[in-house]
């Protein structure tokens, strides 16, 4: 493999619906980052699926400088040995350095596939990327092995007790699918356009396709916390479920969203769609308070990006307040309700004035 011949940074953009996953439009940002500190600028974004060439101009307005298109019937539903064969090929053809995709649901699928493919490696679940030195430390009496210009790739290890950082020195292009709000989106650019190259390997069916006869979605009554300004989230100190109706008060005075810790979905008391940590959904709200959070590692990596994070604990020990701006060592059953009265009040004055 001549590494020389692989330049740029590539992103798989994901599109459900006819509409592109917010994850595509991070993982656009970093890769951006990542460009800005390599030789070649140029960030691609390849898009797959069937009559979807309407939303190059979304790729363009957040980062994309060339938006490669595989458009053909064979990719109208996501299934996996179309997907890994366009996005293989695409890879044969066009030679990235770079290959980030989201560690969604189809992600998780087609990176290993594609990764397999054209025999590289890929890391998983990633939370942080930078381009830097493998080595991170030059060997004394090695310094000229030292590989500078690599993607150094970080993602929690042995069930979130450390943080691995992994290179991929020897092969391309250098694959890491990234948990799915890890990332800032870039500020859009409205009216930036990308060149545009349609592109098609041909498809062929083998004994590895299947046939989808139905698809059936399911509708969930559980807001997407993921999106949320402001998150009251509780943990196994709440107590029951029942509890999580005062976390739900203080919520809906600050026009917020509940969400919870895996030790309360564990207990049943929350659904799998609001948990946030290692296992659940990584999110960056404006506020976010942890109400009976112990603070283990696993949830810390999920939120510790909010903008302000309060503490609620009985423990003045527990770890959550390392991580916290602001914390307050009670009862939660008393200060939650306490504090919503506080702000209920607050709000109430400021709309009489």
């Amino acid at each position: 493999m001549d590494l020389s011949e692989y330049k740029g940074v590539f992103i798989y953009a994901q599109e459900t619906d006819g509409k592109i996953s917010p994850i595509s439009l991070e993982l656009l940002g970093k890769a951006k980052e990542l460009a800005a500190n390599l030789e070649e600028k140029k960030v691609t974004a390849v898009l797959l699926g069937y009559h979807v060439s309407g939303l190059t101009d979304e790729l363009a307005e957040y980062g994309a400088d060339r938006v490669i298109v595989v458009d053909d019937p064979a990719l109208e539903e996501y299934t996996s040995e179309p997907y890994a064969h366009a996005l293989a090929s695409v890879i044969d053809t066009y030679k990235p350095e770079i290959l980030l995709i989201g560690a969604t649901a189809i992600g998780r699928d087609l990176g290993p596939r594609v990764s397999a493919r054209v025999h590289t490696g890929l890391t998983a679940d990633c939370t942080g990327l930078e381009i830097g030195d493998y080595p991170l430390t030059a060997v004394p009496g090695h310094e000229a092995d030292q590989k500078h210009g690599q993607l150094l790739m970080t993602r929690p290890a042995f069930g979130g007790n450390t943080i691995a950082t992994i290179a991929c020195p020897n092969f391309r292009p250098q694959m890491a699918t990234v948990r799915p709000g890890v990332m800032k989106k870039a500020e859009p650019k409205p009216g930036a356009k990308a060149e545009v190259v349609n592109y098609n390997p041909g498809f062929e069916k083998n004994n590895c396709w299947v046939e989808i006869l139905k698809v059936v979605k399911e509708v969930s009554k559980a807001a997407d916390i993921q999106d949320a300004k402001i998150l009251v989230s509780g943990g196994r100190g709440v107590g029951s479920k029942e509890n999580f109706s005062i976390l739900q008060d203080l919520a809906d005075a600050l026009h917020g969203t509940v969400a919870c810790s895996r030790a309360a979905v564990d207990a049943g008391w929350m659904p799998k769609e609001l948990q946030v940590g290692q296992t659940g959904k990584t999110v960056r709200p404006n506020v976010y308070f942890a109400i009976g959070i112990s603070g283990a590692i696993q949830h810390v990596a999920g939120m510790e990006e909010s903008g302000l994070i309060i503490a609620i604990n009985n423990d003045p020990n527990a770890p959550i307040f390392d991580t916290a701006d602001y914390g307050i060592v009670g009862d939660l059953n008393q200060v939650v309700p306490l504090l919503t009265k506080k702000i209920k009040a607050a709000l109430a004055e400021k709309t009489a004035a």
